[in-house]
């Protein structure tokens, strides 16, 4: 396999054989990358558990189970969840590794930057859904109208939750990226997204009440970053457009 899964320049000539094997020697590695990650985090599961209840009060802190199997297979899911994300900077270099060979040396120039801040906006994505966009959907929602009722927190329901709210976290974090690859490649001008600001405005709000988090004040939390990133992405794209301009980007091949 390390025979295999080696660097390919740009002017290595594959057949669709070759192109396919190397395929299939990444997808292996990133299936043992991820077996040992999970392996690691089912063996770290007590201090996993730890770190995913950190957002609860400390009367919520024991979670309730239903059944035998339960804390069995929450604790697996859990412990799933923490290995994709501990394996992802590797399955994310086996994607670059196997996408950029299609690239040009003045086109890798361009794209290997962006390419590079995926994980670094995935992990920003979380960071902000854990410390802010948790803490503030928790106390909100276990203290709504609890005067009525004997709230009890399930384990399945809340890792669930969890895991859901860190991983809408780190994708929506990835719009400047989005947005700069739309414009980049010609599909959307820079003009067109400028001129019709209040309708992504608009569409971002309605992604912020569709992410995990059926509170106001999470809709209202999450928002803010995508109107944030929204504005960001269309200053890099800005930008990006003024360099292909000057000759310092180079324009997308077919």
């Amino acid at each position: 396999m390390a025979r295999r899964v080696r660097a390919i320049s740009h002017e290595d000539q594959l057949s669709l054989v070759e192109h396919l094997d190397e395929l299939r020697s990444r997808i292996v590695l990133c299936a043992v990358v991820f077996g040992v990650a999970l392996a690691l985090c089912f063996w770290q599961n007590n201090l996993l558990l730890e770190i995913a209840g950190g957002p609860l009060p400390g009367d919520h802190k024991k979670l309730i189970t239903f059944g035998v199997t339960e804390p069995f297979t929450t604790t697996i899911t859990v412990a799933a969840y923490g290995a994709v994300i501990l394996a992802m900077p590797v399955l994310l270099y086996q994607l670059y590794a196997y996408v950029l060979p299609a690239f040009s040396d003045s086109e890798r120039k361009t794209v290997l930057p962006i390419l590079l801040l995926f994980p670094v906006l995935f992990l920003a994505g979380i960071a902000f859904s854990y410390f802010v966009v948790m803490p503030a959907a928790v106390n909100f929602l276990l203290n709504f109208n609890d005067a009525q009722f004997n709230i009890q927190v399930r384990a399945k329901d809340y890792y669930s939750f969890f895991a859901m709210t860190m991983l809408a976290g780190g994708l929506v974090f990835q719009m400047p990226l989005a947005i700069l690859a739309v414009t980049t490649l010609g599909i959307v001008k820079v003009e067109q997204i400028t001129k019709n600001r209040r309708y992504a405005y608009l569409a971002l709000a309605v992604l912020a009440a569709a992410l995990p988090g059926v509170d106001p004040i999470s809709m209202l939390i999450e928002l803010v970053p995508l109107l944030v990133l929204f504005e960001l992405s269309i200053l890099l794209a800005k930008v990006f457009d003024r360099k292909r301009a000057t000759g310092g980007v180079a324009e997308p091949s077919t």
